[in-house]
């Protein structure tokens, strides 16, 4: 969003009024599940992972909740309502990546892991680097992105609200990233799991419910729906066919599936994901917990693309284009539209519930992002320097951490507000593409794999997304990009993935044939003596 005040029209003063009692009533509440749900004791087991107490429907609730961010939300939506058919299969990409993560990593990762992407890496390759390696990506793959729900926030406030003052804007950024704050330090994972369950219920109930009131404007026909679309979008039939969200590029076509492949293996690999699979108490319950996530994730892709759809066949592609370049603010937009020109009291306050539904999502996928990076920090960096930290104070890190991590966070979100996010976004995934995904499946699946590789892997996949995204045209030379005014364009691609994910995957080759056939026959070994605990869980279901 570049400038949400103002965007949508006919917002009455109790309009505004209800919206502010919504936001204040979900701030008030969430907080106090974290204080009534945060662990009572000093246990890391109850801090990191609420004893894997959540059942199998809640801890899918869980996950779907952390998966689906404010950046997925409102981008996507977007994407669906400027480019119709490229982002159609973008929504798609993001349901296939949680079913990649189900079918290839969901178990393995919860019998390798125990808090930490760390856990789960050191369990193949003990070794204090690669807890120090696996802790810098998790930040570098997770602090842009908070950095842009945060962000987010100051705007979605203004964009309902009304005002554009920047001072208010950065007063809200900072109120909510504190709040933000104590959901990850005073909850822990039981708390953050129960905001991201009421986020998950309410986000998705308010837009089913949209979804329906947009396809009763069109008799349910979803071919009328989709019609309408096409002839409000100005493009004609290019609106419903490939290729309109890379158009103007060097390879279209080749950009769009580098883009589509890191959604799909950097959305399933980002931390704040992963660390759901370590809160399951047996494999055949984060079976079932992945069951529930996909089927949940697959029901609102449905949504977001009947939101972002409806978006353009009632409002038009020009009117979200004017609201915003992106279209950040397609699914507010096509949940106003949805009502028609009579807007009910009823009406209201289910538009009501829908921006805070939007407001939720941003606290509840921040608190998380955040939880993932304190943990990792605190167990595996300050924790790993001596052999038996007492547990009080290792949670005293963990807080400690929360508060730095988000203090952090809180202020690169006040100085780049006004600017594209984008390229923020896109980092994570590249990152978590990049770097993690093949740290993964090498650690969890190849024996050669050495402890040389993995850090080959994880420090020059994320080295390679940051040297070339600032070559993209979302960074500079574009009047979307983040730098309008400058052009320094000098990689053809919306993304690195085309690049920098065969060069994580080969670097972490290179790096285990560089550590010489001895070393890889001893680490060989070390991996199976665990490959029965990590493919299996044989030792921890003591079988």
């Amino acid at each position: 969003m570049n400038d949400p005040a103002g965007t949508l029209t006919g917002f009455s003063d109790s309009a505004q009024a209800m919206a502010l009692v919504g936001f204040s009533a979900v701030a008030t509440v969430t907080l106090l599940l974290c204080v009534m749900t945060g662990p009572d004791r000093d246990d890391l087991d109850e801090f990191y992972t609420g004893y894997g107490s959540l059942s199998p429907l809640r801890n899918g609730l869980a996950i779907a909740g952390d998966y689906i961010s404010a950046a997925t939300v409102l981008a996507t939506s977007g994407v669906i309502a400027l480019c119709g058919y490229d982002g159609i299969v973008l929504a798609l990409s993001t349901a296939l990546s949680l079913m990649l993560l189900m079918f290839l990593l969901a178990e393995p990762l919860r019998n390798a892991g125990r808090f930490t992407m760390g856990d789960v890496l050191a369990r193949r390759l003990p070794g204090r680097s690669v807890r120090i390696a696996a802790c810098l990506v998790t930040l570098a793959a997770l602090l842009p992105i908070m950095v842009v729900q945060l962000a987010g926030t100051g705007q979605l406030i203004a964009f309902v609200l009304g005002f554009s003052n920047a001072s208010l804007r950065t007063g809200c950024v900072v109120g909510v990233g504190a709040l933000m704050i104590s959901y990850a330090a005073i909850g822990g994972m039981k708390g953050t799991a129960l905001i991201q369950i009421l986020k998950i219920v309410i986000l998705l109930g308010s837009g089913a419910l949209v979804s329906v009131l947009i396809l009763r404007r069109f008799d349910f026909d979803p071919g009328a729906l989709f019609h309408a679309a096409e002839r409000h979008s100005g493009l004609g039939p290019a609106f419903l066919h490939s290729g309109l969200q890379f158009a103007g590029g060097a390879a279209p076509r080749l950009d769009m599936i580098a883009s589509e492949l890191t959604v799909v293996l950097g959305g399933a690999c980002l931390p704040h994901i992963t660390m759901r699979m370590y809160t399951a108490s047996s494999a055949r319950q984060i079976r079932r917990s992945m069951s529930w996530a996909v089927s949940i994730v697959v029901l609102f892709v449905l949504v977001i693309t009947v939101v972002g759809i409806g978006a353009t066949a009632l409002v038009g592609r020009a009117a979200v284009a004017q609201a915003d370049p992106q279209g950040n603010t397609a699914y507010l937009l096509g949940s106003r539209a949805a009502f028609g020109p009579d807007v009910s009291t009823a009406e209201t306050l289910l538009f009501t519930t829908v921006t805070t539904a939007i407001f939720l999502t941003l606290l509840a996928s921040v608190a998380g992002m955040i939880l993932a990076c304190a943990n990792s920090l605190a167990h595996d960096v300050f924790a790993s320097r001596v052999q038996e930290m007492p547990a009080r104070r290792e949670m005293t890190l963990a807080r400690l951490s929360a508060l730095a991590v988000g203090a952090t966070a809180i202020f690169l979100a006040t100085l780049v507000q006004h600017r594209s996010l984008q390229p923020l976004v896109t980092a994570s995934f590249c990152i978590g593409a990049s770097a993690l995904a093949p740290a993964l499946v090498y650690g969890l699946f190849w024996r050669r794999y050495t402890r040389t590789g993995m850090l080959w892997t994880l420090i020059g996949g994320t080295l390679a997304v940051l040297v070339l995204l600032p070559g993209t045209n979302l960074v500079s030379g574009s009047p979307v990009s983040a730098f309008p005014e400058a052009d320094f364009n000098w990689f053809p691609f919306t993304t690195t993935g085309i690049v920098s994910i065969p060069a994580g995957f080969a670097l972490g080759w290179l790096g285990t044939l560089v550590s010489g056939r001895r070393k890889a026959e001893e680490q060989r070994r070390q991996y199976e003596a665990v490959e029965g605990w990590i493919l299996a869980g044989a030792e921890r279901n003591g079988s």
